[in-house]
């Protein structure tokens, strides 16, 4: 990852990736797109990221700052009102339309699906195993519950069906009661 970026010069950076993601898709980005919007070199973006998948992910974490693990109110209820309340209506809406547009991207590009995964979706996954755990410790949740390794399916499904069914982005107000009526009463836990 970029070493001697400054860190504001880093966000700058990822900010003009995810905007340039958003403008033209993933295919059509490329580092000479990235180099002129960012007015740095191709040579500096090889250097720092080692290629563009690699560079979009990093994009993509970096608007992540809090990691699923770090959220611990002490109920499982609780962590899952969090992890609402650091969204953005606004910005999730936006990062809907970029995922979706990597996710057909993904099935083309191996090396981009690899950077997702190891870069985004596995910590993500990671930090709401931790979630889970703490709440299986707590006593919340039955810990051979049948629904515990389908919880990330069951948020993944929340977003592709809200957008699909109802041709709405997903919400704030829309994850809160997905949290309460479909993912809690599945766990067993208290809403």
């Amino acid at each position: 990852m970029a070493g001697r970026l400054t860190p504001e010069r880093e966000a700058e950076l990822y900010e003009a990736v995810l905007d340039l993601l958003r403008e033209v898709g993933y295919d059509a980005l490329t580092m000479d797109a990235v180099a002129a919007r960012t007015r740095s070199s191709k040579a500096t973006l090889y250097r720092q990221w080692g290629s563009k998948p690699e560079l979009v992910a990093r994009a993509l974490r970096h608007n992540k700052p809090v990691t699923l693990a770090e959220i611990d109110t002490g109920s499982l209820r609780g962590d899952f009102q969090a992890m609402v309340a650091r969204e953005d209506d606004c910005q999730m809406e936006k990062d809907s339309a970029l995922m979706r547009g990597l996710m057909r991207a993904v099935h083309d590009n191996p090396e981009l699906h690899k950077a997702l995964r190891e870069v985004l979706i596995e910590p993500e996954i990671t930090g709401l195993d931790a979630v889970l755990r703490r709440a299986v410790a707590r006593g919340e949740v039955s810990v051979d519950n049948r629904a515990l390794p389908y919880v990330v399916h069951m948020l993944v499904g929340a977003f592709a069906a809200r957008q699909f069914i109802e041709d709405r982005p997903v919400d704030k107000a829309f994850l809160a009661d997905y949290f309460d009526a479909v993912v809690l009463p599945a766990l067993g836990a208290p809403g």
